[in-house]
């Protein structure tokens, strides 16, 4: 890990549909004297930041280098078509690709969805820019898919937009260069992952750092789950075994031997006195 104590504040890059307010204003309440600077760049610009040092860490859409960057996948976003106000597709909340299969579908340069093939029919030009595309769009050139922050960013009266329930999808992460893995790297580390500011536990390995942030917290749940269960069943084994339901302890014991003498209810205790209510004497 590398010494952070000469740099005067933490840098976060972000790329476009990422909104970090929430975490920037937890960074502000936690670490009040190191200025957080956040960097709006590309996806394209966003490994370079990283490389270059202009930023200590970034929200990225996946995937990214891994043999470079660590990464902590955070949230996987849904699909959207973004479309005229009147037009036909606006009749469904929800569509498919096959639904697109007619339509001229407008492919930019920056697009983030990363498709084997894109559906409909390719534009005369692919637009520059996610921004050109929504122009066109809404001059009834063609139709428009990309994640839904997206056609949020670039909302326009005239324009919404549909969920396509089967188009890939893209992914949003935390990430930063594994040899550049500063405290302060690791105290946003926290702040996204939702550790409390009196939290106790480690800054994380190499290994941690890797797997992401579902694999490491599924074994520790699983490994606490078979604690818990293994905890559990040696009570209940021991109970049955010495206590109230295995043995005849107590059949044979606490109520033979106690205050209460002879055994349950209707059992051999009266018959053993004699069969039954004592005889009165003639």
């Amino acid at each position: 890990m590398t010494d952070s104590a000469d740099s005067p504040s933490f840098r976060l890059a972000y790329v476009p549909g990422v909104t970090p307010a929430k975490w920037v204003r937890i960074w502000e309440e936690r670490l009040p004297g190191i200025p957080l600077t956040l960097l709006q760049v590309t996806p394209a610009e966003a490994a370079d930041a990283l490389r270059d040092g202009s930023a200590d860490a970034a929200f990225v859409r996946l995937p990214v280098d891994r043999t470079v960057f660590s990464a902590i996948p955070l949230y996987t976003e849904t699909t959207v078509v973004v479309v005229p106000k009147d037009h036909v597709i606006t009749a469904a909340e929800e569509i498919t690709l096959d639904d697109l299969a007619d339509e001229v579908v407008l492919h930019p340069l920056d697009d983030v969805i990363g498709w084997a093939e894109p559906p409909g029919e390719p534009a005369f030009e692919r637009p520059a820019t996610t921004a050109d595309a929504v122009e066109l769009v809404a001059a009834n050139i063609g139709v428009l898919v990309v994640p839904q922050s997206l056609a949020r960013l670039h909302h326009r009266r005239d324009l919404t937009y549909r969920t396509v329930v089967d188009a890939p999808q893209s992914s949003i992460a935390l990430s930063w260069p594994e040899e550049a893995t500063t405290d302060r790297v690791e105290d946003f580390i926290g702040i996204v992952r939702g550790r409390t500011v009196n939290s106790t536990r480690g800054r994380q390995t190499p290994a941690e750092r890797r797997e992401g942030d579902g694999g490491g917290r599924g074994r520790t749940a699983g490994a606490k789950g078979g604690a818990a269960k293994s905890g559990a069943a040696g009570r209940s084994g021991g109970a049955k075994t010495g206590g109230t339901r295995s043995g005849g302890t107590r059949a044979g014991g606490a109520k033979t031997g106690g205050t209460r003498s002879g055994g349950p209810k209707g059992g051999g205790a009266r018959r053993g006195t004699g069969g039954g209510k004592p005889r009165r004497r003639s």
